[in-house]
């Protein structure tokens, strides 16, 4: 921790905004420092500084969207390695032969094409630390010669007999269950022992409720230095609203899109976003109020106002609590209320998800996400007229 903080106090003169994921990079070869306060968060931070200093292969692994790769630059630039190599590449954007070569490079003549000699990526990173993002997509092959490099240090190039040896640091992630494709045959129990000295698991955003306003103000102000206004207004409470009630499937890289093309497409610029747009290919009438808005209130027809204050027990919400009911325990009202409305939409659509999202205002993938939260996975009433 020392380190750590030796180095960030060093260059702490030297900061610059990251264009991705909400984090700020200390320059000269600095470890990330990432955005949020969560509790969830910072346990992970802690999990990846103390984990720096032991010069194991290491497995960061987490949804997508939750910052893998980030994680594995911080986790290189505090470790003893800092000053070295840190070398990416995603293995599922890579055909297996190219893979191969790309790693381990080639000999001039050993395939069709290769007319000159290949460094790979094992020789490039010599000292430093290799990141292999989406390591669950590498084939068996290439599975089993990554482990005789993580376990002697050694491989040959493709085509070539010289046995070479090199010392890099291994960082995998993936957002796939290793064990369970372990426990299928489509990945190496050995290789997967090894891999994982330790695994460090980041935080979905649903999981950093604390972070999560944070992280869209980040945005949001990046966005208004590339629109050219001239101050980030802030978002409405409907907007608040909206940004807690979502999912986040996609996590940060989602609420980024999320939050960017909400600032784009608002109306004046001086006044605070009242409309987030989670899915663009839902188009929505910007122009039209919002509770939050100033015209709202006159939009409201007498026709729509309840003719008297008192509201009849039948039609009281079931989240307002008689005067006797306190104390109450609100998530399991929240809950509740919740599973109600859920259950009920689901219903009157013959347990059609897409209509049942239309009559509850919310988007498929919203939908789906409160199915499973709810445990909501019965196809019942499916063949109702």
């Amino acid at each position: 921790m020392f380190i750590e903080k030796l180095k960030v106090f060093l260059t702490l003169f030297f900061v610059h905004v990251s264009p991705s994921l909400g984090y700020f990079y200390l320059m000269d070869k600095q470890a990330p420092t990432i955005i949020g306060e969560s509790t969830a968060l910072a346990a992970a931070l802690d999990h990846i500084s103390r984990l720096a200093g032991i010069d194991r292969p290491a497995l960061i692994v987490g949804e997508r969207g939750t910052g893998k790769e980030l994680a594995a630059e911080r986790l290189h630039y505090l470790s003893p390695r800092w000053n070295q190599t840190l070398t990416k590449i995603n293995c599922s954007a890579v055909t297996e032969s190219l893979l191969e070569s790309e790693l381990f490079g080639h000999e001039a003549g050993a395939f069709t094409g290769a007319t000159k000699q290949h460094i790979g990526r094992f020789e490039l990173t010599d000292g430093g630390t290799l990141f292999l993002d989406e390591l669950a997509t590498m084939s068996p092959r290439l599975q089993e010669k990554l482990l005789r490099v993580i376990e002697y240090g050694e491989f040959e190039r493709v085509g070539g007999q010289k046995t070479l040896r090199v010392d890099v640091r291994l960082v995998g992630a993936t957002n796939a269950d290793l064990p369970a494709m372990a426990d299928a045959g489509l990945f190496r129990w050995d290789l997967l022992d090894r891999l994982s000295f330790d695994v460090v698991a980041l935080p979905p955003l649903r999981e950093r409720d604390d972070d999560l306003l944070e992280l869209a103000h980040h945005f949001g102000m990046r966005m208004c230095r590339e629109l050219g206004w001239e101050y980030f207004p802030g978002f409405a409470k409907a907007a608040v609203r909206q940004l807690q009630s979502h999912h986040w499937p996609g996590n940060i890289r989602e609420l980024k899109n999320v939050v960017e093309r909400s600032l784009f497409r608002a109306i004046e610029a001086e006044r605070p976003i009242t409309q987030i747009v989670i899915n663009p290919f839902h188009q929505t009438d910007s122009s039209s109020p919002t509770p939050d808005s100033p015209d709202a209130t006159h939009n409201v027809s007498e026709q729509q106002l309840p003719e008297t204050d008192a509201v009849s027990s039948s039609q009281a919400s079931p989240l307002s609590p008689s005067r006797n009911a306190w104390p109450i325990d609100l998530k399991k009202q929240l809950h509740d209320a919740e599973l109600s409305w859920l259950e009920q939409a689901l219903d009157a659509a013959h347990q059609r998800q897409n209509d049942a999202a239309d009559l509850l205002g919310l988007n498929y993938n919203q939908m789906r996400a409160l199915v499973r939260k709810h445990g909501l996975t019965s196809r019942r009433g499916r063949g109702k007229s």
